[in-house]
């Protein structure tokens, strides 16, 4: 069997997180310049619009934290009526996005997601 590559290693990570955290209903890897790296998002949502915002919200958050002196930023997180928005940079080039479920349990959640980023990180 021939070994897989840095993608199927990358979607395979993110299934995995999907697995262990029922609460998350997609997950996606994009690159800072808002370009998907790797996917686990259902079939109705766009990749690219995905890719594209969570970029910017990223970006944005970044420089909200710098700004106004809280530091290096660890994660953004939406709430909206039907659940979660949650972001969280993977090393310096990338982002894992996570859509949750509004029963979620936060703090499970992002300590599952700090761990599958940093799995990320490595195979980035």
């Amino acid at each position: 069997m021939a070994p897989k590559t840095r993608t199927e290693q990358i979607i395979q990570r993110l299934k995995e997180l999907q697995a262990s955290t029922p609460d998350i209903e997609a997950s996606a890897v994009v690159s800072v310049d808002g370009l998907i790296i790797a996917s686990a998002l259902p079939a109705d949502v766009e990749e690219d619009r995905v890719s594209a915002m969570s970029a910017a919200m990223l970006s944005l958050g970044e420089r909200i934290s710098s700004e106004l002196g809280r530091g290096t930023l660890n994660q953004v997180y939406i709430k909206g009526d039907e659940g979660y928005v949650v972001l969280m940079s993977v090393g310096e080039d990338a982002v894992l996005t996570v859509l949750a479920r509004k029963e979620a349990k936060l703090g499970l959640l992002f300590l599952d997601m700090r761990r599958a980023a940093d799995d990320l990180a490595k195979l980035l």
